[in-house]
């Protein structure tokens, strides 16, 4: 393996012993070092490494029978920031994780923020639905014990400005939400774990996804607090986050499969009561 000239391509040859090396159980850094010694730049060699690793562990994935992943919104989190500027508000970041990806934000909005969607949306509080992947429309679903409306993107200059801040904060294109919707839980309320993405088995799912494609990324942003109880939780990974208002958890889903470990589930309200705005975030454009 050498490299010659200036311009390094990085060849179908050079991948394929990138993963024989990788299935031998060589290292990464050992790897890398190899290929820095034979010539390669050392930014080329690191990017040839990760795409091909990636590409080989995806398409093996793929073999075996899992939907394929796509591209999901992902935090500027690369130099592990304290905080992240969104234009009009400095958030905090207080808890990354990796596998299953899950952000706790701080601060994503003031209480005066919190306390004007809460008077928006009271008014207009129905029993909660679900989508009903078996039908394309919606549902009654008894793991759902909430009060619970939509705003429609952009409706009014508060939920204007809260979009466009979340789409920076995420780093997700604004046209690629769902409505936000508000949630009420009472005393006793919960949402029982569950996966957000559609289930693409379900004879429903095709209908629902020509409205922007699959779900890939979930916001929940707590907007009142509960005295007790009401904590948002990851069964797969024994994560719960407390729900303090004005801070936010973001996880997303590359594929639609249990395997991303994205089960979550809203704990019941022990006293008190929890208001949350729920953002969901499409593949593509959602109509």
């Amino acid at each position: 393996m050498s490299t010659t000239g200036t311009t390094q391509q990085v060849t179908p040859q050079l991948r394929q012993w990138i993963v024989e090396q990788a299935q031998a159980g060589h290292s990464a850094e050992s790897v890398l070092k190899a290929m820095i010694a034979s010539g390669w730049n050392e930014d080329v060699a690191v990017d040839a490494m990760e795409e091909t690793l990636r590409v080989h562990v995806e398409s093996q994935v793929v073999a075996k029978g899992l939907p394929p992943a796509v591209r999901v919104p992902e935090p500027q989190l690369g130099e592990s920031p304290l905080y992240i500027d969104t234009g009009d508000r400095r958030v905090a970041v207080l808890q990354t994780m990796a596998d299953p990806r899950v952000v706790v934000f701080g601060g994503v909005l003031s209480d005066e923020e919190c306390e004007q969607l809460i008077a928006l949306a009271r008014p207009r509080l129905a029993r909660s639905l679900t989508v009903a992947t078996r039908t394309g429309g919606e549902e009654v679903n008894a793991d759902r014990t909430s009060n619970g409306m939509f705003f429609q993107r952009a409706e009014t200059e508060l939920v204007r400005r809260i979009e466009r801040r979340l789409a920076v904060l995420v780093n997700w294109p604004e046209e690629n939400g769902e409505g936000l919707q508000i949630l009420q839980y009472g005393p006793g309320a919960e949402y029982k774990p569950h996966y957000d993405y559609f289930d693409p088995t379900e004879p429903g799912t095709p209908t629902i996804l020509k409205r922007g494609g699959q779900r890939v990324a979930t916001i929940v942003i707590y907007l009142a607090e509960p005295d007790k109880g009401g904590g948002t939780v990851f069964p797969d990974v024994l994560l719960e986050v407390a729900p303090k208002r004005g801070n936010a958890v973001f996880f997303s889903y590359e594929r639609p499969h249990p395997s991303t470990r994205t089960l979550h589930g809203g704990s019941p309200v022990l006293a008190g009561e929890k208001w949350i705005a729920t953002k969901w975030l499409r593949e593509r454009r959602f109509e």
